[in-house]
C-alpha cells in the first residue's frame, strides 16, 4: 500500500511543482524541458515582420538559418507552425518561431520567448538572414583582429 502511495506521489509530483503546466501531457513536457506552452503565452508579445516569401520558402529558410545561428531546435510543429529551440547549446532560453501565412506571396514570422533580450537578439539575428542580408551579430573579416607575427 505504501509503495503504491510513493508511485502516485511520483506521478502527481510535477502537476503540484509546475502548476503553469496544466495537464498531464504539458507537464511531462516541462519536467522534460521541451514545453512550448510559455512561448504559446508569450506570443502576444511577439516581435513580428512580414517577409516576401511563400510560407514552405520562409519555414525553410529559417530552419537553414537557425541552424547557422547554432541554435537547438527541440520542437517543430506538426502543421510546421512553430519552430522551438534554445538560444544556444550553452543558453537554454527557450524562443519560438511562429508561421502565418499571409497570402501566397507573403508569411508573417512571430518571435517569442519569455526573455525580452532573447527574443530581439534572435529576431535580429533570423530577420535579416531571411531578408539574405549578413548575420549583424557576426564579425567581419576586416573587424577581426589581425595575429600578430612571432
Amino acid at each position: 500500500m505504501r509503495r503504491s502511495i510513493g508511485y502516485i506521489t511520483l506521478l502527481l509530483m510535477p502537476l503540484i511543482l509546475l502548476p503553469g503546466c496544466s495537464t498531464l501531457r504539458e507537464g511531462t513536457k516541462c519536467v522534460l524541458g521541451v514545453s512550448t506552452k510559455v512561448l504559446e503565452d508569450n506570443r502576444k508579445s511577439a516581435i513580428t515582420k512580414t517577409f516576401d516569401y511563400d510560407y514552405h520558402a520562409t519555414y525553410n529558410k529559417s530552419i537553414e538559418a537557425l541552424k547557422a545561428m547554432d541554435t537547438y531546435v527541440y520542437h517543430k510543429g506538426a502543421a510546421g507552425q512553430l519552430i522551438a529551440f534554445y538560444v544556444s547549446l550553452g543558453d537554454t532560453t527557450p524562443v519560438g518561431v511562429f508561421f502565418k501565412t499571409v497570402d501566397n506571396t507573403h508569411t508573417q514570422v512571430e518571435i517569442s520567448s519569455p526573455s525580452t533580450y532573447a527574443k530581439e537578439l534572435i529576431a535580429k539575428r533570423l530577420f535579416a538572414r531571411l531578408a539574405g542580408l549578413p548575420d549583424p551579430t557576426e564579425k567581419k573579416e576586416e573587424e577581426k583582429p589581425l595575429e600578430k607575427p612571432l
